[in-house]
């Protein structure tokens, strides 16, 4: 077995991520009860603290399938332990993440954690490493909106429904922006080992700048409209409706003024 070839320390989880964890159920209990007095605040703490988690889950199944495909130098590099401080952009899979979810509400996609392909063989293998990661996100989004397409959502206390709505809403966005097949996204990695040579040189060099150019294409009214549109399409489709995805974003930016078609607690 592959995993035999790692040893059992860089494969338990770090006390980084169950602290994470803890934070994050702590805050969705806050957020349940109504504990908390500002329960905008609890959302805040929640979402984020959940987020972070997702974005751990996602560069762990990158790592995990490619210890899988045959590169057990994943486990040296700490990617299996689920530390976000060990992934080798930090600040692209979760600094900036982060940062735009609280600032625009996007869940912008984490920088892939470093796989020495040389060591994977069979491009089927290669597209499954880079489809993990966003394969995560979706996963994830199902979790999150199984109350509402399950149509079990009775005894659920409002701010919780609006907190997973907007929770979703980051993971389908994450998800499509990372199934882009945009070079130095996850969705040009599933392509990219069935390219000719000549093709994967020519597009080489603007691998750093693919993600730039997403977010300055999505900065374009026409594209961003379109672009949402098709998020809300698919929010639509797993029952979660304009109204609960519009309060949750209300609640998380409690440093705003909330809606006043939003059911807060006290």
């Amino acid at each position: 077995m592959t995993t035999a070839l790692t040893r059992r320390s860089d494969r338990r989880i770090s006390p980084v991520f169950v602290g994470i964890l803890a934070v994050t159920a702590v805050t969705g209990w806050a957020t349940w009860s109504g504990f908390a007095e500002q329960a905008g605040l609890a959302v805040f703490l929640f979402v984020t603290a959940a987020w972070i988690v997702s974005l751990c889950l996602h560069e762990y199944a990158h790592a995990r399938t490619a210890l899988h495909s045959g590169d057990i130098s994943v486990g040296a590099k700490g990617y299996l332990t689920l530390n976000p401080l060990k992934y080798t952009h930090a600040l692209l899979s979760i600094v900036l993440p982060v940062v735009f979810v609280i600032m625009g509400g996007i869940g912008l996609p984490g920088g892939a954690v470093f796989i020495e392909h040389g060591r994977i063989r069979g491009r089927w293998r290669h597209s499954l490493i880079s489809a993990a990661g966003p394969l995560t996100n979706v996963l994830f989004a199902v979790v999150c909106t199984a109350p509402f397409w399950l149509d079990a959502l009775d005894g659920v206390p409002a701010d919780f429904r609006f907190a997973l709505a907007f929770l979703a809403l980051l993971q389908v966005t994450a998800a499509i922006l990372n199934f882009l097949p945009v070079p130095g996204l996850d969705g040009y990695g599933v392509i990219e080992p069935w390219l000719s040579y000549k093709i994967k040189r020519q597009v080489e060099p603007f691998a750093p700048f693919g993600l730039l150019l997403v977010f300055a294409l999505l900065m374009l009214p026409a594209v961003n409209r379109e672009f949402f549109q098709l998020i809300y399409s698919v929010m639509d489709s797993l029952g979660v409706h304009g109204l609960d995805r519009y309060c949750g974003e209300s609640l998380y930016r409690f440093w705003q003024d909330t809606s006043e078609y939003c059911q807060v607690s006290p």
